[in-house]
């Protein structure tokens, strides 16, 4: 989907490795690589002897609900985020939606789809991408913001993200790699004291799920109730639900904290590897606190081409309203394969 601004809003990370990319180093996309980890396989293949029944989701909405201390009624499990952004868009009755950007896509696509128009912010690199509440329009009754922010990877306070909250507007966080950030700082989910608050997690990223589709979203009652009645039934499969019940419980839990430290620390070393490359041009927007960094680099789009010659699938940025072709997206990966990267990227830039 190109919109007038010529952004390809249906481009994601995934398509720069299938059919000719399937061989290359994967720094494309935005999975933790390694997963889904073994214990968490074997739970999820040990529900395929249910699959005669149809799903029942209460077990998995109930560990949803307890892992953020809400009641159940404040949960809706989806088939992946990207599922909540389509009932969004369907579902709420508004008039002025805005997405900030640069961020990830497929909500104002899904705005769009169903026939809104989207309005957009657009955060600054010389603002460090951070979000200036100021600059979103007081009448707009639909507001779109991630955090941990899909490409920047800027983590904006919650604080700030509150402060947009206003009576009649309803304020969407998607919360979808909070998860990778350690202590889940700035986090909004499990909050009940900000009107019209809506957050989306998404359990595909950590684990390593992106083909089971797993999400949910969190929000006052009457929202969920209104999301719930746009979706199909049994929206979410038995394994997607023993899925859920699992990544959510105590020891999925302290997992993902143990990985979101290893997380940063790997993106540090990332970091540092990359600043040898500032002679270049390259420049890395931050401070960068998701488990991915963007960079800034003249030539970017042939630099992206020779990378994929040896070896290496990174993501382009000028799909995302915002950025142009001049920026790259990078998965942070653990050391020896950031290693082996950074040896291709100064092959790519001083050949």
């Amino acid at each position: 989907m190109r919109t007038e601004s010529g952004h390809d809003l249906r481009h994601h990370g995934d398509a720069e490795v299938r059919d000719d990319g399937g061989s290359l180093v994967d720094l494309a996309v935005n999975v933790r690589a390694d997963t889904p980890p073994v214990w968490l396989r074997e739970h999820i293949a040990a529900s395929l002897g249910g699959l005669a029944a149809y799903p029942d989701g209460r077990a998995a909405r109930a560990a949803v609900a307890a892992r953020h201390g809400l009641p159940v009624e404040r949960v809706l499990l989806t088939a992946g985020a990207a599922e909540a952004f389509v009932l969004l868009a369907r579902a709420l009755k508004v008039r002025r939606p805005v997405v900030v950007h640069p961020q990830f896509t497929e909500p104002e696509a899904a705005l769009r789809d169903a026939g809104h128009a989207v309005g957009r912010v657009l955060l600054r690199e010389e603002d460090g991408f951070r979000l200036d509440p100021a600059a979103v329009p007081e009448d707009a009754d639909l507001v779109v913001i991630g955090n941990p922010t899909n490409p920047t990877s800027v983590l904006h306070p919650a604080d700030a993200i509150a402060s947009l909250a206003r009576p009649g507007r309803v304020l969407v966080v998607d919360e979808a790699f909070m998860d990778a950030v350690p202590g889940e700082s700035e986090a909004l989910a499990g909050r009940v004291d900000v009107p019209g608050l809506v957050v989306l997690r998404s359990l595909t990223k950590t684990w390593g799920l992106a083909g089971l589709r797993i999400g949910y979203v969190l929000a006052a009652p009457e929202t969920i109730e209104d999301l719930q009645r746009a979706q199909p039934l049994w929206p979410v499969s038995t394994p997607a639900l023993a899925a859920a019940e699992a990544c959510v419980g105590p020891r999925a839990v302290a997992e993902a904290a143990h990985a979101a430290h290893r997380i940063a620390a790997d993106r540090a070393h990332l970091l540092a590897g990359l600043a040898r490359f500032a002679p270049a041009g390259l420049r890395v927007a931050g401070p960068a606190q998701g488990p991915f960094v963007l960079l800034h680099l003249p030539g970017a789009s042939a630099v992206r081409r020779r990378l994929r010659d040896l070896g290496y699938a990174v993501r382009r940025g000028d799909t995302f309203p915002g950025l142009d072709e001049e920026w790259l997206r990078l998965a942070v990966r653990d050391r020896r394969t950031t290693d082996a990267f950074l040896r291709a990227l100064e092959q790519a830039l001083w050949p």
